[in-house]
């Protein structure tokens, strides 16, 4: 985009203030992607780590814990306390590694997966609309930023996760 598309502001030397209202954005924008399915989650007494969790089992079936630890970058206590639940209630599967019996390696059942899509689905509609509205310029601008925010070992897991998946 040039710079007259950014109402003149030059991108590259941003004032305090125009950093605190991209700030702001951030902040009302995740809460408006967090809350459709934070209103799903709490139907069925979840919270948002349990949507981490879900979300990162579908996307990599088989999944070991400690994969799952470095990902979502928790405690194992507070990581167990979520898995105990996701399992008890039948919405993930826990099997023994085949080739390193001490690996549990993760899996969503058929209602864990009915959730996932629920969830997902929440997010991509609100992901798609805001989308169509900015432009493909635009969304490649912003997963450019997203990207650039990573601290570099993050950054390592996404792109290790999104090119596995492409």
């Amino acid at each position: 985009m040039s710079e007259a598309g950014t109402g003149g502001e030059s991108l590259l030397f941003l004032t305090d203030e125009q950093l605190r209202k991209g700030i702001e954005a951030m902040f009302f924008a995740y809460r408006g992607f967090t809350a459709d399915p934070d209103r799903i989650l709490a139907e069925l007494g979840y919270g948002r780590a349990h949507h981490r969790a879900v979300h990162f089992i579908n996307r990599r079936p088989g999944l070991t814990v400690n994969a799952l630890l470095s990902v979502l970058g928790v405690t194992k206590q507070s990581l167990n306390r979520v898995l105990r639940t996701l399992i008890v209630d039948g919405l993930v599967e826990s099997r023994v590694g085949t080739q390193d019996r001490r690996e549990r390696h993760l899996h969503l059942t058929e209602r864990g997966a009915e959730l996932e899509r629920r969830l997902s689905e929440a997010q991509r509609a609100r992901m798609r609309a805001a989308y169509r509205a900015a432009g493909p310029q635009a969304v490649a601008g912003f997963r450019h930023v997203l990207e650039a925010m990573m601290d570099e070992e993050i950054r390592a897991q996404y792109l290790a996760l999104r090119d596995a998946q492409t």
